[in-house]
Protein backbone atom coordinates (compact mmCIF):
# COMPACT_ATOMS: atom_id res chain seq x y z
CA UNK A 1 0.00 0.00 0.00
CA UNK A 2 2.85 2.55 0.75
CA UNK A 3 4.34 1.55 -2.56
CA UNK A 4 1.00 2.30 -4.21
CA UNK A 5 0.68 5.62 -2.46
CA UNK A 6 4.43 6.71 -3.07
CA UNK A 7 4.01 5.65 -6.90
CA UNK A 8 1.01 8.24 -7.15
CA UNK A 9 2.58 10.69 -6.06
CA UNK A 10 5.52 10.10 -8.01
CA UNK A 11 3.65 10.56 -11.04
CA UNK A 12 1.57 13.53 -9.74
CA UNK A 13 5.13 15.22 -9.12
CA UNK A 14 6.47 14.82 -12.67
CA UNK A 15 5.17 16.71 -15.84
CA UNK A 16 3.44 14.27 -17.83
CA UNK A 17 4.22 11.21 -15.75
CA UNK A 18 8.07 12.06 -16.91
CA UNK A 19 11.09 12.92 -14.74
CA UNK A 20 13.38 15.92 -15.60
CA UNK A 21 16.14 17.02 -13.27
CA UNK A 22 18.64 19.46 -15.18
CA UNK A 23 22.00 20.38 -13.87
CA UNK A 24 25.75 21.29 -14.41
CA UNK A 25 24.27 24.20 -15.87
CA UNK A 26 21.64 22.63 -17.97
CA UNK A 27 24.16 20.06 -19.67
CA UNK A 28 22.83 17.08 -17.69
CA UNK A 29 19.18 15.04 -16.94
CA UNK A 30 18.34 12.92 -14.49
CA UNK A 31 15.10 11.60 -16.80
CA UNK A 32 13.31 8.42 -17.37
CA UNK A 33 14.52 5.98 -19.49
CA UNK A 34 13.56 5.31 -22.62
CA UNK A 35 13.40 2.70 -25.38
CA UNK A 36 15.94 5.25 -27.53
CA UNK A 37 18.30 4.17 -24.56
CA UNK A 38 19.17 0.73 -25.19
CA UNK A 39 22.18 1.57 -27.52
CA UNK A 40 23.75 3.26 -25.05
CA UNK A 41 22.89 1.89 -22.11
CA UNK A 42 24.46 -1.91 -23.60
CA UNK A 43 27.44 0.01 -24.82
CA UNK A 44 28.30 1.55 -21.60
CA UNK A 45 26.93 -1.16 -18.82
CA UNK A 46 28.59 -3.70 -20.61
CA UNK A 47 31.89 -2.45 -18.67
CA UNK A 48 33.39 -4.98 -16.02
CA UNK A 49 34.92 -1.61 -14.35
CA UNK A 50 31.13 -0.87 -14.01
CA UNK A 51 30.27 -4.29 -13.24
CA UNK A 52 32.80 -4.92 -9.95
CA UNK A 53 31.46 -2.22 -7.94
CA UNK A 54 27.61 -2.82 -8.26
CA UNK A 55 24.96 -5.63 -6.80
CA UNK A 56 25.31 -9.27 -9.27
CA UNK A 57 21.44 -8.09 -10.68
CA UNK A 58 23.36 -5.68 -12.66
CA UNK A 59 24.14 -8.18 -15.32
CA UNK A 60 27.84 -8.31 -16.81
CA UNK A 61 28.03 -9.22 -20.29
CA UNK A 62 25.74 -6.82 -20.46
CA UNK A 63 23.10 -7.69 -23.19
CA UNK A 64 20.67 -5.47 -25.40
CA UNK A 65 17.89 -8.26 -23.84
CA UNK A 66 19.04 -6.89 -20.41
CA UNK A 67 19.06 -2.93 -21.87
CA UNK A 68 15.05 -4.13 -23.03
CA UNK A 69 14.33 -5.76 -19.68
CA UNK A 70 15.84 -2.82 -16.91
CA UNK A 71 13.70 -0.55 -19.37
CA UNK A 72 10.86 -1.51 -18.69
CA UNK A 73 11.45 -2.82 -15.12
CA UNK A 74 12.43 0.58 -14.08
CA UNK A 75 9.62 2.09 -15.39
CA UNK A 76 7.01 -0.35 -13.38
CA UNK A 77 8.62 -1.66 -10.75
CA UNK A 78 6.89 -0.84 -7.43
CA UNK A 79 10.02 -1.01 -4.91
CA UNK A 80 12.02 1.89 -6.52
CA UNK A 81 12.39 4.58 -8.21
CA UNK A 82 15.17 4.34 -11.16
CA UNK A 83 16.11 7.07 -13.87
CA UNK A 84 18.28 7.50 -16.46
CA UNK A 85 21.81 10.01 -15.59
CA UNK A 86 22.10 11.80 -19.87
CA UNK A 87 24.08 14.61 -21.53
CA UNK A 88 22.33 16.09 -24.15
CA UNK A 89 22.75 13.61 -26.80
CA UNK A 90 22.02 10.51 -24.52
CA UNK A 91 21.96 8.21 -21.95
CA UNK A 92 25.19 7.97 -19.71
CA UNK A 93 24.70 6.26 -16.82
CA UNK A 94 21.75 5.46 -13.91
CA UNK A 95 20.52 6.28 -10.61
CA UNK A 96 17.80 5.64 -8.53
CA UNK A 97 16.71 4.44 -4.86
CA UNK A 98 15.02 1.15 -3.19
CA UNK A 99 12.13 1.54 -1.19
CA UNK A 100 12.91 -0.17 2.29
CA UNK A 101 9.76 -1.53 4.72
CA UNK A 102 8.60 -1.80 7.97
CA UNK A 103 10.48 -0.09 10.47
CA UNK A 104 12.96 1.15 7.28
CA UNK A 105 10.24 2.65 5.63
CA UNK A 106 11.68 6.21 6.01
CA UNK A 107 14.93 5.27 4.65
CA UNK A 108 15.78 4.70 1.49
CA UNK A 109 19.33 3.22 -0.37
CA UNK A 110 20.61 5.14 -2.92
CA UNK A 111 22.64 3.47 -6.15
CA UNK A 112 24.20 4.95 -8.86
CA UNK A 113 26.74 4.12 -11.91
CA UNK A 114 28.37 6.27 -15.16
CA UNK A 115 29.48 5.21 -17.88
CA UNK A 116 33.60 4.91 -17.87
CA UNK A 117 34.20 7.91 -20.38
CA UNK A 118 32.06 10.04 -18.29
CA UNK A 119 34.01 9.55 -14.88
CA UNK A 120 36.26 11.97 -12.89
CA UNK A 121 34.27 14.49 -14.41
CA UNK A 122 32.20 15.99 -11.11
CA UNK A 123 28.76 14.49 -13.10
CA UNK A 124 27.55 11.73 -10.84
CA UNK A 125 28.50 13.96 -7.48
CA UNK A 126 26.16 16.34 -9.09
CA UNK A 127 23.84 14.03 -10.06
CA UNK A 128 23.92 12.86 -6.84
CA UNK A 129 23.49 15.99 -5.06
CA UNK A 130 20.49 17.09 -7.03
CA UNK A 131 18.92 13.68 -6.95
CA UNK A 132 18.69 13.44 -2.95
CA UNK A 133 17.24 17.06 -2.75
CA UNK A 134 14.53 16.30 -5.16
CA UNK A 135 13.66 13.22 -2.76
CA UNK A 136 13.88 14.80 0.26
CA UNK A 137 11.59 17.92 -1.21
CA UNK A 138 9.06 15.70 -2.40
CA UNK A 139 8.76 12.53 0.16
CA UNK A 140 8.32 11.94 3.59
CA UNK A 141 11.76 10.38 4.09
CA UNK A 142 13.95 11.39 6.67
CA UNK A 143 17.42 9.36 5.25
CA UNK A 144 18.72 8.32 2.01
CA UNK A 145 21.53 5.21 2.43
CA UNK A 146 24.33 4.35 0.08
CA UNK A 147 26.63 1.06 0.37
CA UNK A 148 29.97 1.10 -1.62
CA UNK A 149 32.40 -1.77 -1.71
CA UNK A 150 36.07 -1.95 -0.06
CA UNK A 151 38.18 0.05 -2.43
CA UNK A 152 35.74 1.90 -4.59
CA UNK A 153 37.45 5.02 -3.27
CA UNK A 154 35.85 6.90 -6.48
CA UNK A 155 32.51 6.11 -4.92
CA UNK A 156 33.26 6.87 -2.00
CA UNK A 157 34.39 10.78 -3.22
CA UNK A 158 31.54 10.95 -5.09
CA UNK A 159 29.36 10.26 -1.66
CA UNK A 160 31.36 12.65 0.74
CA UNK A 161 31.54 15.54 -1.95
CA UNK A 162 27.92 15.01 -1.81
CA UNK A 163 27.29 15.66 2.05
CA UNK A 164 27.23 11.52 2.92
CA UNK A 165 28.94 10.77 6.48
CA UNK A 166 30.92 7.65 7.06
CA UNK A 167 28.50 6.24 9.27
CA UNK A 168 30.85 2.67 9.23
CA UNK A 169 31.75 -0.30 8.00
CA UNK A 170 30.17 -3.77 7.97
CA UNK A 171 33.31 -6.28 7.80
CA UNK A 172 33.05 -8.74 5.03
CA UNK A 173 29.25 -8.34 4.26
CA UNK A 174 30.47 -8.58 0.39
CA UNK A 175 30.75 -11.56 -1.36
CA UNK A 176 31.96 -10.82 -5.12
CA UNK A 177 33.57 -12.49 -7.16
CA UNK A 178 34.37 -15.35 -5.43
CA UNK A 179 36.01 -12.92 -2.30
CA UNK A 180 34.40 -11.27 0.62
CA UNK A 181 34.70 -7.49 0.60
CA UNK A 182 34.21 -5.00 3.29
CA UNK A 183 30.83 -2.70 3.06
CA UNK A 184 31.14 0.95 3.58
CA UNK A 185 27.63 2.30 4.73
CA UNK A 186 27.09 5.94 4.24
CA UNK A 187 23.97 8.59 5.05
CA UNK A 188 22.73 11.79 4.50
CA UNK A 189 19.76 12.82 6.83
CA UNK A 190 16.94 15.38 5.43
CA UNK A 191 18.67 18.50 7.47
CA UNK A 192 21.66 17.96 5.95
CA UNK A 193 20.98 18.79 2.65
CA UNK A 194 21.67 22.43 1.24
Amino acid sequence: MVRAMIRELTAALMEDGEMLIKFLKDEYLIRNFKLDDIEALVRYANNYNIFRWVKDNFPYPYSIKDAEQWITVSRNTNDGLNYAIANQNELIGGIGVKFKEDVYRYSWELGYWLGEPFWGKGIVTEAVKVFTKYLFNHYNIRSITANVYEGNKASMRVLTKAGFKLDGVIRKAVFKEKLFWDLYVYSLLREEVK
